[in-house]
C-alpha cells in the first residue's frame, strides 16, 4: 500500500489538486489532518468533488478550524491548542493520501511543525512546486528540510505553466524524481482529474 503526504513549497501552490489526482490515481482514501478555514469550502470537500471512483473514503479531520490562517493561530483564535498525540493515521486497508496545510515549517503547536507531523506519521512526501520568483529557493529549502529529517521523498510535482530552466535545475541539483506535471486548466472537474490520474497511475506503476 502507498501512503503519501502531500506538501508544498508554500501556500496556494496546488496541493489540493495534486491530492485529488493522486487519490483518483490510487483509488486511495483521503485525509486532511487539520483544516484551517471552512468557507467557502474545505480541502476535503474539494477533493471529494473532484474524485469519482467508488473506492475512496474521506476520513474526518483531526481538527476543523474556522479561521483561514496558520493552524496554530486558527486554533488560538478558538482557544484550542493542537495536540500532537491527536494526529493518528485513520485506519484503512487502502492506499492513503494525506494533505498537509501550507508548507513544511507551518506551526501546529509550540515546538511542533507540519514537518514534525509528517515525521510522526512516518509517510513519504510528494512535494508540489509552482514557478514564481523565489520558487527555486523555496523548493530546495523544502527538500533540504525533508532530507535533514530523513523523510523519503516520492517525487516533485510541478504545477502551472512549464518553466524548463527552473525545473531542470531543481531536478539536476536534487536528483529527486519528477512526477507528471499539472498544467493550468480552464475548468477543473472530475473528468480533468481522471485524465491526470491516468498519467500518474502509469508513473506510479499501478
Amino acid at each position: 500500500m502507498q501512503h503519501l503526504f502531500i506538501t508544498g513549497i508554500g501556500t496556494d501552490v496546488g496541493k489540493t489538486v495534486v491530492a485529488a489526482i493522486l487519490t483518483e490515481a490510487l483509488h486511495a482514501d483521503y485525509w486532511k489532518p487539520v483544516q484551517a478555514g471552512l468557507t467557502p469550502t474545505t480541502d476535503a470537500a474539494t477533493v471529494r468533488q473532484l474524485v469519482s471512483n467508488p473506492h475512496s473514503r474521506f476520513h474526518p479531520e483531526a481538527y476543523r478550524l474556522a479561521l483561514p490562517a496558520s493552524p496554530h493561530a486558527a486554533a488560538a483564535a478558538e482557544g484550542i491548542e493542537l495536540t500532537p498525540s491527536a494526529f493518528r493515521l485513520p485506519h484503512t486497508e487502502n492506499h492513503l493520501v494525506v494533505e498537509g496545510a501550507g508548507g513544511l515549517l507551518v506551526p501546529l503547536a509550540p515546538g511542533f511543525l507540519m514537518v514534525d507531523l509528517l515525521a510522526q506519521l512516518g509517510l513519504a512526501a510528494v512535494v508540489v512546486s509552482r514557478n514564481y520568483l523565489g520558487s527555486i529557493n523555496h523548493t530546495l529549502l523544502t527538500l533540504e528540510a525533508l532530507r535533514q529529517r530523513q523523510i523519503p521523498v516520492r517525487g516533485i510535482v510541478f504545477n502551472g505553466e512549464p518553466t524548463p530552466a527552473t525545473e531542470d535545475f531543481i531536478a539536476q541539483y536534487t536528483g529527486v524524481p519528477i512526477l507528471p506535471r499539472v498544467l493550468p486548466e480552464p475548468v477543473l472537474d472530475a473528468a480533468v482529474v481522471r485524465r491526470y490520474a491516468a498519467e500518474f497511475r502509469e508513473w506510479l506503476a499501478i
